[in-house]
C-alpha cells in the first residue's frame, strides 16, 4: 500500500511539468464552468462540473430533504479541499515529507441575520477558520515555510479573503415578463 509521500513524488513530477509549461510559454488559462439545475418538487440543486455531479440540499428546517450539503457547507468544503490540495502541491514543490494531512474548516451562518435585533449579523458564512493537522518528520521551520506558501498560493483561500467583482445576468425564458416570450437578458454588476 502506497503512502502520502509516494503520492507527493507523483505530485512533484506534475508540478515540475506544469512549471516548465509556464516557463516555456505554452501554459494556457483554463475556463472554469459549473451548472446548477434545480429539480421540481424537492428543490434539490444538482451541480455539474465537467463529468462530476454534486447534490446540494437544505436541512429539513429550511424545507429541504437533507439529501446533500447546503451551499454554505459546500463552500467550507471547497475551501478545505483547496487548502489541502495546495498543501500537497507546496509540499511536493518544497520537498516537505507528509505522513498525513487533514484540514478542518469551520464557520457560522445565522438564520436571524438581517432580521430585527440582528441587522449587523452577516447573511453569509462568517468566522471561517481552518485547522491543518499534519504528521511530518520535517522541521518546524519547514512546516512554517510550507504553511506560508499555502497561504500565499491557495486560490480559494485568496478568493474568499479578497473582494471580488462578480458579473451576473438574468435571462427570462418562456416568461410572461418578456414581450412576446422572447428571451431577454439583464446584466447586473455586484461588488
Amino acid at each position: 500500500m502506497s503512502n502520502l509521500n509516494d503520492y507527493l513524488a507523483e505530485k512533484r513530477a506534475a508540478v515540475l511539468a506544469r512549471t516548465a509549461a509556464v516557463e516555456a510559454g505554452t501554459a494556457q488559462a483554463a475556463e472554469l464552468r459549473a451548472n446548477v439545475r434545480v429539480e421540481g418538487r424537492s428543490g434539490l440543486r444538482r451541480l455539474r462540473i465537467r463529468e462530476h455531479q454534486v447534490i446540494s440540499d437544505s436541512p429539513p428546517d429550511f424545507a429541504g430533504y437533507n439529501l446533500g450539503p447546503s451551499s454554505p457547507e459546500l463552500q467550507l468544503g471547497v475551501l478545505g479541499t483547496c487548502v489541502s490540495h495546495i498543501f500537497l502541491i507546496q509540499a511536493a514543490q518544497l520537498q516537505v515529507p507528509l505522513e498525513s494531512l487533514e484540514v478542518e474548516v469551520t464557520g457560522v451562518i445565522d438564520p436571524r441575520a438581517g432580521k430585527p435585533g440582528h441587522e449587523a449579523t452577516p447573511i453569509w458564512p462568517h468566522r471561517i477558520a481552518y485547522t491543518v493537522h499534519i504528521d511530518s518528520p520535517a522541521s518546524r521551520e519547514d512546516i512554517d515555510a510550507l504553511f506560508e506558501a499555502v497561504e500565499r498560493n491557495c486560490p480559494i483561500l485568496n478568493l474568499l479573503r479578497n473582494p471580488q467583482t462578480i458579473g451576473a445576468q438574468v435571462v427570462l425564458v418562456n416568461s410572461k415578463a418578456t414581450s412576446a416570450n422572447a428571451p431577454e437578458a439583464r446584466d447586473v454588476q455586484a461588488a
